[in-house]
């Protein structure tokens, strides 16, 4: 009784913010839902973007025999992380979104990792400011997701979570859910991995540290529960990623605004990848502690309005929210540390892109210069 009364609760308010939502943000959502690659059908999921992701199985397919041949053993040897982790199942992650043309090898190098069959992905919210969206989770009510080989299953866990979080702390909206495409890259690549994972998408949009925190507490405690009722272990049973990449610096096609502090020659590119290795090193590598992700987030953001960028790593609540609830369930249910491990670093300058002249349609939604680049870091999170 008690999940029925809390699944009408949902609908009521998914359907409550359906409509402000289209409200506020009236045509610029409308226009957002017409640009949507493949359209939901019924309660699945359709997919965003059909450019940058893989929509089919033959796609997906090469998508992966590509990554394998990109894979440098040479890099990994350099990183020294295969010899750390040794057996250890991946508690967490922090992995790019970006077009697979350019960053598909960093995705295989984390997802690769994954062991558990239910993912809960911590995606960002590009359009939260189109829906007036923020200090709130946003969930969906799907329940499967479009996969390049199948429909991907929404786990259960999500409505066991939902029913157990104070209500002011998320809304379920699967309009949100469907124009973001920060997760939907993450997802096929897990299925491509693993016929049966089971995910849970939780978009983290705009909030202060001090939200970001109590939201962080809450939704540990919910998993937690859960995970100590079911008998689970995190890392074999239950993974956390989160969706971001990193710099998006450049003086063009970023709507006008120009985030090229160092210039856009070679010494300004240097510059700027020397600064994201600086902020993965300092913030998000080692034991993780919640000053570190603090200090990534206002490293990222303006501590007076959080809207506005310091540095333009687009995972700046989305990576400090996710690594709060990992490193919290690691010291709740295992009494451990999560530690950090960058696994690899590029940017859409560097990367060997893909050959997509036999991926039917898929390639770069956007150039790859020196006025115009992404950076990606790929972090893996296991226990001490």
């Amino acid at each position: 009784m008690r999940f029925k009364l809390a699944l009408l609760l949902v609908l009521l308010v998914q359907g409550f913010f359906s409509a402000t939502h289209m409200l506020a943000g009236g045509q610029d959502v409308r226009q957002l839902l017409d640009q949507v690659g493949i359209k939901p059908k019924g309660d699945q999921r359709g997919l965003m973007d059909i450019v940058g992701y893989a929509s089919t199985a033959e796609q997906m397919d090469k998508v992966l025999s590509q990554c394998r041949n990109l894979a440098s053993a040479e890099g990994e040897a350099r990183q020294g992380w295969r010899e750390r982790i040794q057996d250890k199942a991946l508690v967490a992650g922090v992995c790019p979104h970006d077009d697979y043309y350019y960053s598909a090898r960093l995705y295989s190098l984390l997802l690769s990792n994954v062991r558990a069959n239910r993912v809960i992905l911590f995606g960002v919210f590009h359009k939260a400011r189109v829906f007036n969206c923020k200090d709130q989770l946003v969930f969906d009510s799907y329940r499967t997701w479009h996969g390049p080989y199948a429909p991907v299953a929404v786990s259960p866990l999500r409505e066991r979570i939902i029913e157990r979080l104070p209500s002011e702390d998320y809304i379920v909206n699967n309009e949100m859910q469907m124009v973001e495409h920060s997760v939907e890259g993450i997802v096929s690549f897990l299925q491509a991995l693993n016929r049966d994972v089971e995910i849970v998408s939780i978009l983290v949009p705009y909030m202060n540290w001090h939200t970001l925190d109590r939201l962080a507490a809450n939704l540990t405690r919910a998993i937690a529960s859960i995970v100590q009722e079911e008998g689970w272990q995190l890392g074999r049973d239950v993974c956390l990623i989160s969706s971001a990449d990193a710099v998006h610096y450049g003086d063009a096609g970023w709507g006008g605004y120009n985030f090229a502090p160092f210039g856009t020659d070679v010494m300004g590119y240097q510059m700027a990848v020397k600064r994201d290795l600086e902020l993965a090193e300092k913030y998000l590598c080692g034991p993780i502690d919640h000053k570190k992700l603090k200090g990534l987030m206002y490293s990222c953001v303006d501590s007076t309005d959080v809207t506005e960028y310091l540095i333009t790593w687009c995972g700046r609540f989305a990576v400090p929210f996710g690594l709060n609830v990992a490193s919290r369930l690691t010291k709740a249910l295992e009494g451990r540390v999560l530690e950090g491990l960058l696994l690899d670093y590029g940017t859409s300058v560097s990367e060997v892109s893909l050959d997509v002249s036999n991926l039917n349609g898929m390639g770069p939604t956007a150039p790859n210069n020196f006025h115009h680049f992404v950076g990606y870091a790929a972090i893996g999170y296991w226990q001490d």
